[in-house]
C-alpha cells in the first residue's frame, strides 16, 4: 500500500517508490502551486486518470534530453529552414495544453490532463514558472509543448501535434532557446521510442537527482518568457 499525502505532509523518499508500477511513490495531496513546486524540485511528477487520486511518481531510470543533444533528421531541418511555420514562446498557454488534453494517445483513454491540471498549471504559468512553445501554420495553432522550468532545469510535461512535424518543430526550437539560456537538462519523464529518435536518453535516479540539484540550484527569477524568442531563422 502507497503512502497517503495529508494537508502539508511532505513527499516520502524516492526510495520507497515502487518497481512496479515504476516510481509510483504516493497519492493524496493536492495542485497547488506549492505542492507542485516541491515535487518538480524533488524529482517528483503527478500523473493519473481521471476517478483516480492524485498519483505522485519519480521513475528509475529517468528519460531525459540534454539541449545541445537533440537529434534533428535532415527532413526536420529541411522544415526549419524553410520557415513555413512559425513559432512562439509563451503565446497561448491555455490553447496548448487544452489541445495537448484533447490529443489522443496510442493505448490510452481520455487523458490525464484534466480540467484540475490544466487549472493548475495555468496557475503555474501566471506565476512564470510553466511555460508554453507553439507552433503556428499561418494563424493557426497546428502543434506545441508546455512545462515547468525551475533554476536552470526543465521538465517537459506534454506536446501535440496537428500538422506534419509541428511538435518535432516546437521541440527544436525550445531545445535552442534552452541551450542559449543555460539549462542543462529537460526531463522527459517516461521513456519513449519518440523521445529516444529526438536523443532523449535513460539515466538511473540517482545520476538524474544528482544533476537535478545542481540545476535548480541556480539562481533565477521565474517570469514569462519573449513571446519571439524562438523566431530566430535556422542555419
Amino acid at each position: 500500500m502507497i503512502p497517503w499525502l495529508d494537508g502539508k505532509q511532505a513527499f516520502p523518499p524516492l526510495a520507497t517508490a515502487l518497481l512496479e508500477p515504476n516510481g509510483l511513490l504516493c497519492a493524496g495531496g493536492d495542485l497547488s502551486p506549492q505542492r507542485l513546486l516541491s515535487a518538480y524540485q524533488h524529482g517528483i511528477f503527478p500523473w493519473y486518470a481521471s476517478g483516480e487520486p492524485i498519483l505522485w511518481w519519480s521513475p528509475d531510470p529517468r528519460m531525459v534530453l540534454e539541449p545541445a543533444a537533440l537529434r534533428i533528421s535532415r527532413s526536420l531541418r529541411r522544415r526549419l529552414r524553410a520557415g513555413r511555420y512559425r513559432v512562439t514562446l509563451d503565446g497561448d498557454f491555455p490553447a496548448v495544453i487544452r489541445a495537448c488534453a484533447e490529443a489522443p494517445r496510442a493505448g490510452q483513454n481520455g487523458t490525464w490532463i484534466s480540467p484540475e491540471m490544466q487549472q493548475a498549471y495555468w496557475q503555474l504559468a501566471q506565476l512564470g514558472f510553466a511555460h508554453s512553445v507553439e507552433t503556428w501554420l499561418d494563424d493557426t495553432l497546428v502543434g506545441g509543448l508546455y512545462g515547468l522550468a525551475i533554476g536552470r532545469m526543465f521538465y517537459g510535461e506534454s506536446m501535440f501535434s496537428h500538422a506534419t512535424d509541428a511538435s518535432k518543430i516546437a521541440i527544436a526550437h525550445l531545445a535552442r532557446f534552452l541551450e542559449e539560456e543555460g539549462y542543462g537538462m529537460i526531463d522527459c519523464q517516461m521513456s519513449t521510442p519518440h523521445l529516444a529518435s529526438l536523443g532523449a536518453r535513460e539515466i538511473p535516479r540517482a545520476v538524474f537527482m544528482a544533476r537535478l540539484r545542481a540545476l535548480v540550484g541556480v539562481a533565477w527569477q521565474p517570469g514569462r518568457w519573449p513571446k519571439d524568442g524562438a523566431s530566430q531563422p535556422w542555419n
